[in-house]
């Protein structure tokens, strides 16, 4: 029996976070009222004209040039004609022969390996509109919501250099990070913001040629994208070992059933009968435009995490966790501006401020804790005004909750750290009264009761005590207890 390896490529489609469509001044804000949002341009009555938005242009510019791709210095736009319910005037506003980049690259870390894929293209069209197969007042129908219609979208098209289920989403994933990090997209692929459509063929190992493709449409999360990729491996090794051959389709995927379906046979460039879009010209990008756009990106995450590792000293987890996400990397270096050591902020940030986010789901864009807070809060163990028990398990939590400094919570909450080594033999002497028992393990040469009993004078002292201090008395007294 032989040995398959699977081939894939994804076209991505990104809705551009503009607040306007691309050819018309109608509304791109997600949730509103079917059909509120649209007019005679982004509907094509006959007469009107569009006119390209300039923001959503610019935007796909930023991020053909974070992919590294090549910016075309003279664009078009071209119809892409074919008909369904959601797209009234009968054809797409897109880009054929002519896109506005070419010949990017994209590298991520998957399964412990680096791995490349090769950016074909990535060109600027229209969105259609949206049909809805279950009436919500339950009549039965199939209706049609039309605000989406005219939406910008970025189309990135890879070359065929995937080969699993894992590197499609290890791709998406970094995908993902990249065009949030330079504000072209929210990417929230629940609201249709980023839509994935793989391409998967099967052939045998070693063997060059590419074997017939099926392309699956419109996988809107990381979950489905694994699961519909590798049914589709599956499916295509299943029919190939029994002798039958792998039409070229474009199904659907069906995620309460796990299946694919056959949607349609698939579609050959000359099915669409392009042309130049006749109501606009084409576009010319200077070398001098695209260094301005490219001037205007921030850090991506790649340098990002490189920078955080070579210059902050941070280990491959640490520098890879905050710079997941551009907004916890950019609180995380307000907490050194601030003050704190890189490292030391490192593991307040990973460990506690992160958890404390996820617990009470919180937003970045307005976290209670400020970057100068927390280095505060630092700054007060460092110092041993506190110990950090107390600053995690106390004081950090009612940072969160009431929104107040460390300091001013230091005082309200009496948390100053108890260094005083009279009341913390006090508190040795009461904590061997009480556990005469942990006496006699340590006496009869069970070291480990050390630490019992160390708990149980920061219990005495409702966790206030210097460890240090407390471990270094109780030694003492237990060498004059015998």
């Amino acid at each position: 029996m032989a040995e398959y390896e699977a081939v894939i490529g994804l076209e991505v489609h990104v809705q551009l976070n503009t607040k306007s469509k691309l050819f018309c001044g109608c509304s791109t804000a997600f949730g509103a009222e079917a059909n509120t949002q649209t007019c005679p341009v982004c509907l094509g009555l006959p007469g009107v004209l569009p006119v390209l938005n300039r923001a959503a242009f610019e935007k796909s510019v930023q991020a053909a040039l974070a992919l590294g791709c090549e910016i075309a210095p003279r664009t078009k736009f071209d119809r892409k004609n074919y008909y369904y319910p959601d797209l009234p005037k009968n054809y797409q506003i897109s880009q054929y022969d002519m896109p506005l980049s070419t010949n990017g690259r994209l590298s991520f870390e998957v399964g412990g390996r680096e791995k490349s894929v090769r950016i074909r293209r990535a060109h600027l069209e229209e969105d259609a509109g949206k049909l809805l197969h279950d009436d919500p007042r339950g009549s039965g129908k199939s209706l049609v919501d039309l605000n989406r219609t005219g939406t910008p979208l970025l189309e990135i098209v890879t070359e065929p250099d995937l080969s699993s289920a894992e590197e499609a989403v290890a791709y998406l994933a970094a995908l993902k990070q990249l065009l949030e990090y330079i504000d072209v997209s929210d990417c929230e692929m629940q609201e249709g913001s980023m839509r994935c459509e793989p391409n998967v063929s099967v052939r045998p190992k070693g063997r060059k040629e590419l074997g017939v493709k099926t392309e699956i449409k419109n996988l809107n999360s990381f979950k489905n994208v694994a699961a519909a990729v590798e049914y589709e491996i599956k499916r295509h090794i299943k029919l190939l070992e029994s002798g039958e051959r792998v039409r070229q389709e474009t199904m659907l995927w069906d995620a309460e059933r796990e299946v694919t379906a056959p949607m349609r046979s698939k579609e050959e460039a000359h099915d669409y009968r392009y042309f130049p879009e006749p109501d606009l010209p084409p576009f010319t990008m200077t070398p001098e435009a695209a260094e301005r756009l490219r001037r205007a990106l921030p850090e991506l995450p790649a340098a990002r995490r490189a920078r955080f590792g070579k210059a902050l000293g941070l280990d491959a987890y640490s520098a890879g966790v905050l710079t997941a996400e551009k907004p916890v990397a950019d609180w995380y270096e307000g907490v050194l501006s601030a003050g704190a050591s890189a490292p030391e902020a490192a593991k307040w940030v990973i460990n506690d401020c992160l958890r404390e986010r996820e617990d009470r789901k919180l937003d970045f864009a307005d976290f209670p804790v400020k970057p100068a807070e927390l280095a505060a809060l630092i700054g007060l163990v460092d110092k041993k005004t506190i110990n950090a028990t107390i600053a995690r398990q106390k004081l950090l939590p009612a940072m969160f909750e009431t929104r107040k400094g460390a300091a001013e919570l230091v005082k309200e909450l009496g948390l100053v750290q108890v260094t005083d080594t009279g009341a913390i033999s006090a508190a040795i002497d009461a904590a061997i009264q009480k556990n005469p028992k942990a006496l006699a393990d340590y006496r009869g040469g069970r070291p480990e009761a050390i630490m019992f009993l160390v708990g149980q004078v920061m219990r005495e002292t409702r966790g206030k005590a210097n460890a240090q201090a407390v471990r270094e008395l109780l030694e003492k007294r237990l060498k004059e207890l015998g």
